[in-house]
């Protein structure tokens, strides 16, 4: 028997959601074949069997976040003709529940009221206290129907020397979390292994504070008291939603990677003073020149060749004259990189993904396209590594792609610039003066954090963009 474990998806990586089983118990499966998808901060991914046999058991749910080196299935000998071992997915037979006994009476005795008695007298009778059935979840009362179990109080945190309270070992993903949102841990409750706060955790103790916080009357709101001698008639509940009026609407649950996407845009916003800065390139020798050379390129390296590898071409060589674009934040410090390192967005079926070319200002326009190609096939059929999502340096979002002519982009933390490129369209325009004629142009719109990028600068690198490209003269082939 072989143990299936969540595996290590990288260095900052602590812990990854298991989306989706793609064998079930009983199943043959052949060594590096695909066998589950995880998700992780950083990338979607499938992860290959270790051995070839027969996976006999299925450990963690589908959904479920664990830890890495989490054992989350098994695989055992065989050829998959046997009956799958018992496993998680196996149904368990529903408990029988059982009333307890009634208490034996005791002989009626006609005695005087004792001095606890008395005070009690006058005093309705206590409610009867339920009784937890050993075989089932529910406490039953004494005549009455089941009552829902109660949740177990929370166990009472270990006080440290420095005053602070132990809450396990947490991830680097949590302590950003409680940083960013500005969260006591010694208030969230650690359903992790060993009480460890899992970011699971996080979110269900933001969700509560939310519904704490919208669900609190207003001073407008509060009931005032009623007048002397008035009364106030109940207030019926609300009545529920017409079945017309609900079949009208249909609820599902955020896809793990959409829930991190919401996460990253919101602390973007949270973080970083957005600007955005729109400039109109035109495109024409860059249009010619690929009109001329796209078959040849095309037989040569088997891919075609788009407009991006020449405003990622572009965007270097302004990172070059402009270095600060090329750094972060931290705290009072600015972060220079030494590496180009361009992060190109990617659009999914259900998201999006950033995958990062590495030292971008050692390649070509013809190994800029290669990369762009490559990266952008195995991120979506999900065959990136987490490396190749992290460590990015300034990021270009091609919206044009799908007709857009200009927006906003978010920056991608913690970068503090990112690029994005319109539609190339040809339309009528001015040159040589008075002269009208027909020209092939882009809008690159240019989002900075204002907190260490100002405007005069935004535009000095929009125009060295503009103009690399506007003067083209490299070769590509």
């Amino acid at each position: 028997m072989t143990d299936v474990v969540m595996p290590q998806m990288g260095e900052s990586i602590v812990e990854g959601t298991l989306t989706r089983w793609l064998k079930k118990p009983g199943e043959k499966v052949e060594r590096d074949e695909p066998l589950f998808e995880i998700s992780t901060d950083k990338v979607d991914t499938e992860i290959p069997s270790p051995v070839a046999g027969v996976l006999s058991e299925i450990l963690v749910q589908e959904g479920t976040t664990v830890a890495i080196n989490s054992i989350v299935g098994r695989i055992g000998e065989g050829n998959g003709a046997s009956a799958p071992v018992a496993s998680a997915t196996t149904a368990q037979p529903a408990p029988q529940e059982t009333k307890p006994e009634p208490p034996p009476q005791s002989p009626s005795v006609d005695v005087g009221p004792s001095a606890a008695s008395k005070s009690a007298i006058g005093a309705p009778p206590p409610p009867p206290q339920p009784v937890v059935s050993s075989a089932g979840p529910y406490p039953f009362t004494p005549g009455g129907e089941p009552q829902p179990a109660q949740a177990p109080a929370p166990p009472a945190a270990a006080a440290q020397p420095d005053g602070s309270e132990e809450q396990g070992p947490l991830s680097p993903l949590v302590r950003k979390m409680a940083r960013e949102y500005n969260i006591d841990l010694a208030h969230v409750r650690g359903t992790g292994a060993g009480g460890r706060i899992t970011k699971q955790d996080i979110e269900a103790y933001m969700s509560s504070q939310a519904a704490q916080t919208y669900s609190a009357p207003s001073p407008a709101q509060q009931p005032s008291a009623p007048q002397a001698g008035t009364s106030r008639a109940p207030q019926a509940p609300s009545a529920p939603l017409p079945l017309a009026e609900a079949a009208k609407i249909r609820t599902e649950p955020m896809s793990t990677m959409r829930q991190k996407i919401a996460e990253h845009m919101v602390m973007s916003k949270h973080t970083s003073a957005h600007v955005t800065t729109v400039h109109r390139v035109d495109m024409t020798k860059i249009a010619k020149l690929r009109d001329r050379s796209k078959t040849e390129f095309q037989a040569r390296n088997g891919f075609s060749l788009t407009f991006l590898p020449f405003v990622t071409a572009a965007a270097v060589e302004a990172i070059r004259a402009f270095p600060i674009f090329n750094a972060s934040i931290d705290g009072k410090n600015i972060v220079y990189y030494r590496d180009i390192n361009i992060g190109i967005a990617v659009a999914l079926e259900n998201g999006l993904i950033v995958p990062v070319i590495r030292n971008a200002d050692e390649k070509n326009v013809a190994g800029l396209q290669r990369s762009i190609v490559d990266l952008a096939t195995r991120a979506r059929s999900r065959q990136l590594k987490p490396d190749e999502v992290a460590g990015g340096t300034f990021s270009i979002t091609n919206f044009g792609s799908f007709g857009s002519i200009f927006a906003t982009p978010v920056i991608n933390q913690p970068q503090v610039a990112i690029l994005g490129v319109g539609a190339v369209e040809k339309v009528a325009a001015v040159v040589d003066g008075d002269a009208i004629a027909i020209r092939s142009q882009a809008h690159l719109a240019l989002t900075f954090d204002h907190r260490l990028i100002d405007g005069a600068l935004a535009d000095q690198f929009c125009q060295k963009v503009k103009s690399v490209l506007e003067n083209w003269s490299a070769n590509i082939l």
